[in-house]
């Protein structure tokens, strides 16, 4: 689902590709360019875990299931599906006549090749989210079994996710797989990948679509689709002015103009999965002690800041889940959350010592981009008002995982814990037992009940016994404040698109869909 937003007016003739003016190639017909601010990590599926990576992956393979617009898995590659009385065993009829991009039948040797593969000596870094499998087995060409050694409530989701894409077996004679070469049965084939530059896809003839939300059932129209790396968003908005690049994620600061304009169209992912949210450093002081956890909540008000720095194309989000993911209930999350009340908040830090002469001494890790670095600010500010010093650190997303590992795992210490604006982003509230469960993300909080909690959510898989045990997880993260929601990004995926380009769409959990897309005159 995607939000799109005031067309704005450019002043920019676009003149068939024959412009260069950045010094980029120049645009053949039938070829659309994208242009991102980062590269993809690898073609493989099974060795990389961004959503850039994940992105050009949705273009080259495709998913036993596929999400619709409301984020619910439906079939796909796999016509329908057979689950044991005993919930271990799933039996998947193939679709007939799907090729792969060699001219090779994709079929259930194809399936067990993948999941055999991501579980393999070097397995796939998402291999617990394909569950506990422990066979696959072909029953014929066009139906393969699934077996597992216990329920696994998530594994139908995650079938829909690129990080499940289903990788021909042919890849297997490639010493370059991964880097140089990858065979799908995706949109699009693989011509090549200059690391650092661009991925060059081009259409699949024999491509047909069985479940992905898009009209076009069968090859795209375009010949050509284009992944440029341009890490600067000023030159990627002036090469989508002159119309060297048709689709751009647009500076933030430049979009209120572009908004003002006649010309080129905002796209805003909706239902992207993602949640930003405060987590404590709970292995020593302060936020050892819950009321410190609760202070920070009741002192920061999530929805003023981001209305400042976002204008309205972010989404508070009182969940430990994001919106579209199953278990997301806004009004529930609510009634266990923390509404702003710089009152509440001295109170708590009252009892516990802290006042105008005694304030809390604290640090706040923030990763760097998304205007992050404001909004750390508003909060900091905010702070202040109730009596708490909260320095700020900024610093890559990768380094802060590591960051707040650390600090978690750190006891012999006498400097106070940290606090972080953490963001993560997930499908399924499968996410939740990766952060939470003992030996999570991040070893922070941890808890015997919390973890028999996290293992029914795993377990379950009658719909709504699994909503039941859910919103158990997210009742208990909320009330022990461990998991507190801030906001679910927006404006951080808003693409950029000239006016000839028609029939784009941002799918549920951040996946951009070229099928319908065409160029016009």
């Amino acid at each position: 689902m995607t939000r799109n937003m005031h067309r704005g007016r450019v002043r920019a003739a676009f003149l068939g590709g024959a412009v260069a003016t950045l010094g980029l190639p120049a645009l053949a017909q039938g070829e659309l360019v994208w242009a991102r601010y980062g590269d993809i990590d690898s073609l493989d599926p099974h060795r990389a875990t961004s959503t850039l990576s994940m992105q050009v992956w949705d273009q080259i393979y495709d998913t036993l299931l596929a999400f619709d617009d409301d984020g619910m898995a439906r079939p796909n590659l796999a016509a329908s599906w057979e689950v044991s009385d005993d919930g271990l065993s799933y039996t998947f009829t193939l679709q007939d006549g799907v090729l792969c991009h060699d001219g090779t039948p994709f079929d259930a040797a194809d399936v067990k090749f993948t999941i055999d593969r991501a579980f393999g000596d070097t397995p796939s870094l998402t291999r617990t989210s394909w569950g506990p499998i422990t066979d696959v087995t072909v029953v014929d060409p066009l139906t393969v079994t699934v077996t597992l050694d216990s329920t696994f409530g998530a594994f139908l989701p995650f079938l829909a996710d690129s990080f499940s894409s289903m990788v021909c077996d042919s890849n297997a004679a490639a010493a370059d797989f991964g880097t140089g070469s990858a065979i799908g049965t995706g949109p699009f084939k693989l011509v090549s990948w200059v690391q650092g530059d661009e991925v060059v896809l081009d259409k699949n003839p024999d491509y047909r679509n069985f479940g992905k939300p898009v009209e076009n059932a069968g090859p795209v129209h375009l010949d050509r689709l284009v992944v440029r790396t341009i890490p600067e968003p000023q030159t990627r908005l002036a090469a989508l002015r002159t119309g060297e690049v048709h689709i751009a994620e647009p500076p933030f600061d430049d979009i209120p103009d572009i908004q003002a304009g006649e010309e080129l169209d905002l796209v805003v992912a909706e239902n992207t999965g993602q949640n930003v949210f405060w987590q404590y450093t709970v292995s020593r002081p302060p936020f050892d002690d819950i009321r410190a956890r609760q202070a920070i909540a009741h002192a920061t008000d999530p929805q003023m800041a981001i209305d400042i720095v976002y204008g309205g194309t972010n989404q508070r989000e009182w969940c430990p889940i994001a919106a579209g993911v199953f278990g997301n209930d806004q009004e529930f999350c609510a009634e266990y959350g923390y509404p702003y009340d710089p009152d509440r908040a001295r109170d708590l830090l009252a009892e516990m010592g802290y006042g105008p002469n005694n304030p809390l001494e604290t640090t706040m890790y923030v990763w760097t981009g998304g205007n992050r670095h404001i909004l750390a600010e508003i909060f900091q500010a905010q702070l202040a008002e109730v009596g708490v010093n909260a320095s700020i650190e900024i610093m890559d997303i990768g380094t802060m995982n590591a960051r707040v590992r650390e600090d978690n795992e750190r006891t012999d210490t006498d400097e106070p814990g940290t606090f972080n604006m953490m963001t993560w982003g997930w499908y399924d509230p499968d996410i939740l037992y990766a952060l939470w469960h003992n030996g999570g993300a991040y070893a922070g909080y941890q808890s015997d009940e919390l973890d028999a909690m996290l293992e029914a959510t795993r377990t379950l898989t009658d719909e709504d016994a699994r909503l039941e045990a859910v919103q158990n997880v997210i009742r208990y993260l909320m009330e022990n404040a461990i998991h507190v929601g801030l906001y679910t990004p927006g404006w951080e995926w808003i693409f950029a698109l000239r006016p000839e380009v028609e029939g784009f769409k941002v799918g549920a959990f951040l996946h951009p869909m070229f099928q319908d897309v065409r160029l016009t005159e």
